[in-house]
């Protein structure tokens, strides 16, 4: 299997979403809600308005020419701690995404392949079944595609699709498992496949607010509360983390600070080349986002409480700066109740035990 096979099936997967999802052009009126129309209503603030925040579908999305089932998910898991995706054997997708620092990396950037320093923040896994577009930028357009990205990336894991391809093929275990979950050898598909079913199982949800939400008003203490009715109204934090997955899965430019390695980072305009996209990131997921600091693109910040401080007063300035982004004159109070809610928006543990990888 080759590479242009992955993307044919992760256009198929952006098919299944287009009619959904609408991307970010000025400031419309009315969001397009990544889950179709929002099940939990819609809320309105100065005149935007946008699907309203509830508990998470019970189904999870998976495109139709990759339907997950225990063995694919298990072959994903071991493929996913594996170093030997890497071309010195030493960095897995989990050593970017550990599951013991919310899938995230604690690190501002990553680090990769030689001690090579990324120049962004490696984004949670959580949730990414739910996200049309994969990466800061949007330019992986599946779950599939994304999984194989890092691969050839020259400061992540430095190796060829090829070359890890062939290293695999000698791996009797994973010999084993391709023909009894693909009815193939070892391949590149196969491989995108099988990573993405495994990701596509780590779900943050079941927080103190999915609880409140359903109906158990002691879920959330009484700072939270008022922390929810800040995100929906004056805090403004709906207009970009909207929907029950807590994202619009849009791109803004909110005048992020650059810092660490690169000098300048235009984020989406890399991808669309559109004059307005320049340094406009995807919106992340605030689920489990206690776990997985630092924040932003490039780990400008490390805690909530200066992500609130920052928006408070608008933002940084940019020439491009988001309109949705205004200052919004939060009291020290108010400050610490949006950090309450952020906080009851921690999902239940997910049960997890290292995987057993093959070892030849």
């Amino acid at each position: 299997m080759t590479k242009n096979r992955v993307l044919a099936v992760s256009q198929v997967w952006l098919v299944a979403f287009a009619t959904a999802v609408c991307l970010f052009d000025g400031l419309p009126s009315v969001y397009a809600s990544p889950f179709g129309s929002a099940p939990h209503g819609t809320v309105t603030v100065d005149g935007v308005t946008v699907p309203d925040i509830g508990p998470l579908p019970t189904s999870i999305p998976a495109p139709s020419t990759n339907l997950n089932y225990k063995a694919k998910i298990e072959l994903g898991k071991q493929l996913y701690f594996d170093g030997r995706l890497s071309k010195n054997g030493a960095i897995s997708c989990a050593f970017c995404h550990n599951p013991g620092t919310g899938f995230a990396d604690p690190r501002q950037t990553s680090i990769g392949i030689d001690g090579g320093v990324g120049g962004r923040q490696s984004p949670t896994v959580y949730n990414t079944a739910f996200n049309h577009l994969q990466f800061w930028d949007g330019r992986a357009r599946s779950l599939e595609e994304q999984a194989i990205g890092p691969i050839q990336n020259p400061i992540e894991m430095g190796e060829t699709h090829e070359h890890v391809v062939n290293k695999l093929s000698k791996i009797k275990g994973y010999q084993q498992q391709f023909r009894a979950v693909f009815g193939t050898e070892v391949n590149l598909q196969g491989i995108a496949e099988a990573i993405a079913s495994y990701e596509r199982t780590i779900i943050s949800t079941n927080s103190s607010f999915d609880k409140y939400v359903a109906g158990d008003a002691k879920a959330m203490d009484e700072s939270a509360v008022r922390g929810l009715a800040l995100f929906k109204g004056k805090a403004r934090c709906i207009l970009c983390h909207s929907g029950p997955n807590f994202t619009d899965n849009q791109f803004h430019n909110l005048g992020v600070p650059q810092v660490g390695p690169l000098k300048e980072d235009l984020g989406r305009y890399y991808v669309t080349k559109a004059e307005k996209d320049k340094g406009a990131f995807k919106t992340p997921t605030l689920r489990s986002i206690v776990e997985t600091a630092p924040y932003m693109h490039d780990g400008a910040f490390k805690t909530l409480e200066e992500v609130v401080d920052f928006l408070h007063v608008g933002g940084g300035a940019n020439s491009n700066l988001s309109p949705l982004v205004k200052p919004l004159n939060l009291t020290p109070e108010e400050k610490t109740d949006l950090v309450a809610f952020l906080k009851a928006l921690t999902g239940e543990p997910i049960p997890f035990q290292l995987p057993k990888i093959p070892k030849n």
